[in-house]
C-alpha cells in the first residue's frame, strides 16, 4: 500500500514514542479514519470499530479529546490556515499540547514550515 511506504521511515520514531507513552491521537482523527473507510478510500483488514479499539488499547497511546482551548485555537490559527475543520483541530491539538504532528498532508506541512506547528521529520 502507498501509505505503508510513506510511514516506513517514521516507524522507529513511532515505536520509540509509543514506548515512552507519547503517542497522542486526536479524536477527530478517528472520525477522519471512519470517513475514509466508509467512502472506500482506505481498506482495513478488520471491522473499523475493532481496529480503532485495538489501536487505542495499545500501551503508549492516548486519545486526545477536543478541549475548549483546542476548539478556540482551531478557529484562531495564525497565518491563514486552510478551512478544513478536522485539519484545524488536529493542528491545534498539536500546538496546544506542544507536540510534534506526524502528517503527510501537504497543506499542514506547508503551514508548519511557517513556524506555527512542529512536525515529525525522518531526521
Amino acid at each position: 500500500m502507498e501509505g505503508d511506504k510513506k510511514i516506513k521511515p517514521y516507524l522507529p520514531k513511532i515505536k520509540n514514542a509509543q514506548k515512552k507513552g507519547g503517542i497522542i491521537i486526536s479524536n477527530i482523527s478517528i472520525w477522519e479514519l471512519a470517513m475514509l473507510e466508509s467512502r472506500g478510500r482506505i481498506s482495513l483488514n478488520t471491522d473499523i470499530k475493532k481496529w480503532v479499539n485495538t489501536c487505542l488499547n495499545l500501551q503508549g497511546i492516548k486519545l486526545q479529546e477536543i478541549t475548549p482551548e483546542i476548539a478556540i485555537d482551531s478557529c484562531n490559527l495564525p497565518d491563514n490556515f486552510h478551512g478544513d475543520p478536522a485539519d484545524r483541530i488536529i493542528s491545534s491539538s498539536a500546538r496546544i499540547l506542544n507536540a510534534k504532528l506526524l502528517t503527510f498532508d501537504k497543506e499542514i506541512l506547508k503551514y508548519a514550515k511557517k513556524g506555527h506547528l512542529k512536525v515529525v521529520s525522518t531526521d
